[in-house]
């Protein structure tokens, strides 16, 4: 902790002099991390003319750093988070170690994130959530009786990330994506996360499915089970471009 610390107050004094704080964050914070774990910050200005997204090498760390002002930090996980219902940022910031210190704009950040986990995601519409179904069920159904090893493989790596996050909108949490999702539905539910893990472990490396099959069928079934018969997704009417008239040209 006092090494991450000590390279994270370099970085500031280096890359970002003024700002008012970097919030540490991420695996490494946590003591999960591995050589190859990036270092995770959330740079905060007071004001800066946009946000921007970089990352470098110090000192030997792969660094991954999130710099905004308190605005566009509040946009960012407010209008670009929230409708998908994921909160990685915000939960930087929530359980980030502020670097060098507290302040005044560091503890209103913090407090804008807290209060945005806390509200939670915004609820699924019922088109939303039978959509999420339909594209669930077609999954399983290409992992059923699947052509190849290769489309198996295909299929379950799509289904994963599907069901997980599903499994949280359907019950009104935070979702979460790629190496996230084992963390997260640990702590949420970790007899369904054995099961899940147990499950999944047996598609990818024995190609038997019918473990996963069920565990969509349970997670499913609270909102009607697969769906595939009858579901009808309408487009726009704003989903049209005129055609343009081509000239010959004898």
């Amino acid at each position: 902790m006092k090494d991450l610390i000590k390279i994270t107050k370099q970085i500031l004094d280096d890359r970002y002099p003024d700002a008012d704080v970097i919030f540490l964050a991420g695996s490494l914070l946590r003591g999960e991390g591995t050589p190859y774990s990036d270092l995770d910050l959330v740079v905060i200005f007071e004001q800066l003319p946009h946000a921007w997204r970089e990352s470098f090498n110090f000192q030997g760390y792969p660094v991954e750093a999130f710099v905004h002002d308190p605005e566009t930090f509040n946009y960012f996980i407010h209008e670009l988070g929230r409708p998908s219902g994921l909160s990685a940022m915000a939960y930087m910031v929530a359980e980030g170690v502020e670097v060098p210190c507290p302040s005044e704009i560091s503890r209103s950040v913090k407090r804008i994130a807290a209060d945005l986990i806390a509200a939670g995601p915004p609820e699924l519409s019922d088109e939303d959530e039978r959509k999420l179904r339909y594209t669930i069920t077609n999954l399983i159904d290409d992992i059923r009786q699947p052509r190849s090893k290769e489309e198996l493989v295909a299929s379950g790596a799509e289904l994963y990330g599907a069901l997980a996050n599903y499994y949280f909108r359907a019950n009104g949490l935070w979702s979460a994506v790629n190496k996230s999702i084992p963390r997260r539905l640990g702590k949420t539910d970790p007899e369904l996360y054995s099961r899940f893990r147990e499950g999944f472990e047996e598609l990818f490396a024995g190609g038997q499915s019918d473990k996963v099959i069920a565990l969509a069928e349970e997670i499913l079934k609270r909102h009607g089970g697969f769906l595939f018969d009858g579901y009808k997704h309408e487009a726009s009417p704003a989903c049209r471009k005129p055609l343009v008239q081509q000239v010959m040209i004898r």
